[in-house]
């Protein structure tokens, strides 16, 4: 079990990664600026082995790449809100907007990565979803107060 405030800072940790992820280092701007080789290395292990076989150099990819990176950019900058705004106040509520919308972004994306041969991204989808998930199904109900699993 975890306290209020230890799982909002952990959710706010991995919230600023999620779009730091999505933003700078690998989806928005690694096609378009010298952090390409990080973009290339993430589509490659999404797509194991590392062999530098997937390229992100046409405009369909990029715009795929741009899309996708904004999106996520978007689900960090919610759980950091959320995670500020509402946690601390109304763990229950905080659980019931996060815990759907983290499962509705895992399971098409990791059946899409799936479908794609992008195996390993599961396996990514997977660590970030419990970093996720793990601060709210670990809190600790403040005196009085009940936490369901679903919220």
């Amino acid at each position: 079990m975890m306290t209020v405030d230890f799982a909002a800072r952990l959710l706010r940790v991995t919230a600023a990664g999620t779009a730091l992820l999505g933003m700078m280092l690998v989806l928005v701007l690694a096609p378009h600026s010298p952090l390409g080789p990080a973009g290339l290395f993430f589509v490659d292990l999404a797509f194991l082995p590392l062999d530098q076989a997937q390229q992100i150099n046409d405009e369909v990819a990029q715009l795929m790449m741009a899309i996708s990176g904004g999106l996520l950019c978007g689900l960090g900058v919610l759980i950091w809100q959320i995670a500020t705004h509402v946690l601390p106040s109304d763990p229950k509520r905080a659980r019931q907007l996060l815990i759907p919308a983290l499962l509705t972004w895992y399971l098409p994306d990791s059946l899409g990565s799936a479908l794609s041969g992008a195996s390993f991204n599961v396996v990514m989808n997977t660590a970030f979803l419990a970093l996720l998930l793990a601060p709210l199904l670990l809190l600790r109900p403040a005196s009085g107060q009940r936490l369901s699993p679903q919220g």
